[in-house]
């Protein structure tokens, strides 16, 4: 029969698992928004966003009640300090879904403009990325965790360098301004999903090797 420890650890890994399955769902939801053309509404995002920010909170009371009531050992340590971490940055992601959506709503010609910026390649990267993140947590595959940091730096050039080129569209035809400074925006925002998915694997890492490691030294090493 099972501890209470041990039911308790067994009740997060669970918990951690819902919350990345919607946060992953919200993501490839704010994709959809953003390819898609104007009318998509995104119905299920707000009552996706609710749920997380409830089970971000379970997460929390669960791990405090670990800490109040059990003597966890260090591997059980390890990964009750990576859940609540991993928790805050899965819970920002869904956060910053939303936000695209939003500012998706305010993109005319979408289509026109992916097309020209690269978007649907970063947007199958940032959905990559966010499958990855989700299955590292799962199977605690090491080769995923460095495929995150990988995909991290590729997101970031691409949006880096498709900024680039919408600010100069821009400035050489005002009727773009406001659906560029909107996309820019998203871009941001998906840049910062990366980020807060190689914040994700790295709890993963230290979790499995009781070692903190960035994401610029993992990869270094790597090479």
């Amino acid at each position: 029969m099972a501890s209470l420890l041990e039911t308790e650890l067994a009740k997060l890994r669970s918990t951690i698992i819902e919350i990345n399955n919607l946060a992953e769902a919200q993501v490839f939801e704010a994709m959809k928004a953003l390819l898609s053309e104007p009318g998509f509404e995104g119905k299920e995002v707000k009552k996706i966003e609710n749920k997380i920010d409830k089970l971000d909170i379970k997460i929390e009371d669960i791990c405090q009640g670990i800490f109040a009531l059990q003597q966890p050992v260090a591997s059980d340590l390890r990964f009750i300090m990576s859940a609540m971490q991993m928790s805050n940055e899965i819970e920002r992601i869904g956060d910053l879904a939303v936000s695209i959506i939003k500012k998706a709503k305010n993109i005319n010609k979408k289509h026109d403009l992916a097309s020209k910026f690269n978007i649907p390649e970063i947007a199958r990267e940032i959905e990559t990325i966010t499958l990855k993140t989700n299955g590292c947590f799962q199977t605690l595959n090491e080769n995923n965790i460095g495929e995150i940091f990988i995909l991290n730096n590729s997101i970031k050039h691409k949006s880096s360098e498709a900024i680039h080129l919408i600010i100069a569209e821009m400035k050489s035809n005002s009727k773009t301004i406001v659906s560029g400074t909107n996309l820019v925006m998203v871009l941001k925002h998906i840049e910062r999903i990366a980020e807060h998915c190689t914040n994700i694997a790295e709890s993963v890492y230290f979790m499995i090797n009781a070692k903190i490691i960035k994401h610029d030294k993992f990869i270094g090493k790597s090479e």
